[in-house]
């Protein structure tokens, strides 16, 4: 009885597992954590901070918070636990901007391309059309635009351009408007105003679905978070009184403190797994 319940539930875990979505399969690649790093940094929007900074503040922030809960609990593995948890933060409010950015450019995508098909229909150019966003175009996306418009006079290479602009917006609906671009001017025609009102059609329909999908799932996800973290928030308060956590000094307690931050973990990322959505990739890079 007792191998046909663990059986059973080894084949529950393997089904939820499986239950989750597939990134697209695709070839390896030579970029290390230094290029996955930057484009992180880019995806967020933030500029002048380089891997080797990120790395040493979430190491610099570690250390500190180590020493401090030392200081306080005088037991070395709940310092060691939440120093872990302390260097982690730098890059989970990266990743957090990089989440809100991407809310923030799917909004705003809309009317970009609405700005474009206007100044087709005005007789622009599209070079000219993009250089135009830089100055009316939304707030949030002028800067990479009007270093489109300076980069293009400075070589007259549309092409060249169009990659750094979109290696600027580290966007994967940036890559699909750019690409979308570049095939009208490469094909040519009289359909760009009609391709960019059925491109900002399309747009406004994909924001407002994932919106609403993400409204739905987001309480559930932020409870999930907070009985997470509600038991190592109760930890680091008795730590404030060394006599509470005296037991964690004993290798039984270090035991079943690294044992619960194991399965904290494990749940965390399975908590994840089952609650999250398709993510656009960027996969015209």
């Amino acid at each position: 009885m007792g191998a046909l319940l663990g059986l059973l539930f080894g084949l529950g875990c393997l089904l939820v597992w499986r239950s989750g979505t597939r990134a697209p399969v695709s070839a390896p690649t030579s970029d290390g954590w230094q290029e996955r790093t930057r484009e992180l940094l880019a995806q967020a929007g933030i500029e002048g901070v380089s891997p080797g900074q990120l790395v040493a503040a979430s190491l610099s922030l570690g250390a500190a918070v180590a020493v401090l809960v030392l200081g306080t609990s005088r037991v070395p593995v709940i310092a060691l636990a939440f120093g872990v948890f302390a260097a982690l933060i730098p890059f989970a409010l990266v990743r957090r901007r990089r989440v809100q950015r991407s809310v923030e450019l799917r909004e705003l995508w809309p009317e970009a391309v609405d700005n474009l098909a206007s100044g087709a229909r005005a007789g622009l150019s599209l070079p000219e059309a993009l250089t135009a966003l830089g100055a009316r175009g939304p707030e949030q996306l002028r800067s990479p635009f009007r270093r489109f418009g300076e980069d293009y006079r400075a070589s007259g290479r549309f092409n060249e351009s169009l990659d750094r602009l979109k290696a600027a917006l580290s966007d994967p609906v940036g890559d699909r408007v750019i690409e979308a671009l570049r095939m009208a001017r490469e094909v040519g025609g009289t359909d760009l105003g009609r391709l960019l009102r059925t491109l900002s059609q399309f747009l406004r329909e994909d924001a407002r679905t994932r919106a609403e999908l993400e409204t739905r799932q987001g309480w559930t996800v932020n409870a999930a978070r907070l009985a997470l973290a509600a038991p190592w928030l109760i930890l680091l308060m008795l730590s404030t009184k060394p006599q509470a956590v005296a037991a964690y000094n004993q290798p039984a307690g270090a035991v079943v403190l690294l044992g619960g931050g194991a399965v904290s973990f494990v749940a965390y990322r399975i908590m994840i797994r089952i609650a999250r959505l398709p993510t656009e990739r960027r996969v015209l890079k």
